[in-house]
């Protein structure tokens, strides 16, 4: 009676061992930290439409760069006598406020947030890296920097203004808080950042 205990245990061990080869491998022990989704999995889009929604946000910035130069570097020689520039923030912000028309402050004010506001959809969709606030508004502000200074040096009847450039900086950000982030972490899945 005494030898056969042990082969029971043993028998019963051996079926739980089977037991547990059949039911797969053990899950991994829980850590504090998330597994990273594999690329296409959740709030991925699938290849074709990434590759479409690229598409249509380079087409977006072709155009959007066509209207920037039209509205920013064509010469206005009516406006030379009336036009001097800007390099202290806040100046022209106050003397669009002192206006006393307020539809022509918002003209100037949204009208210069409004022109940010693409590059914060467009950017994080066409260059994965941008995907981040600090370098849209990084990216934003060199590139509206670039064009006050063209306008201040090269174009008649423009000057160079840094409140121009603060705005459509502040623009990009509106952009992309709203639309942008979104939009290049679903078409660059494997970029994303914590911003």
């Amino acid at each position: 009676m005494a030898r056969t205990a042990p082969r029971t245990r043993a028998a019963k061990s051996g079926r739980r061992t089977a037991a547990a080869k059949s039911a797969g491998p053990k899950p991994a022990p829980k850590s504090g930290r998330r597994a990273s989704a594999p690329p296409g999995g959740r709030g991925a889009l699938p290849l074709a439409v990434r590759l479409m929604a690229m598409a249509l946000a380079f087409a977006a910035m072709v155009a959007f760069a066509a209207a920037l130069a039209r509205l920013t570097l064509e010469p206005s020689p009516a406006s030379e006598a009336l036009t001097h520039s800007n390099l202290r923030p806040g100046r022209s912000l106050r003397a669009y406020l002192d206006q006393p028309e307020l539809r022509d402050a918002v003209k100037q004010i949204g009208g210069n947030l409004l022109l940010g506001i693409p590059f914060g959809v467009l950017l994080p969709v066409l260059v994965p890296r941008a995907l981040g606030i600090l370098r849209v508004a990084a990216l934003t502000a060199a590139v509206m920097l670039l064009v006050e200074l063209i306008q201040g040096a090269l174009i008649t009847g423009r000057a160079f203004d840094i409140d121009d450039v603060i705005l459509n900086t502040a623009g990009a950000l509106v952009g992309y808080l709203l639309l942008g982030r979104r939009l290049g972490r679903a078409v660059h899945p494997k970029k994303r950042r914590s911003s």
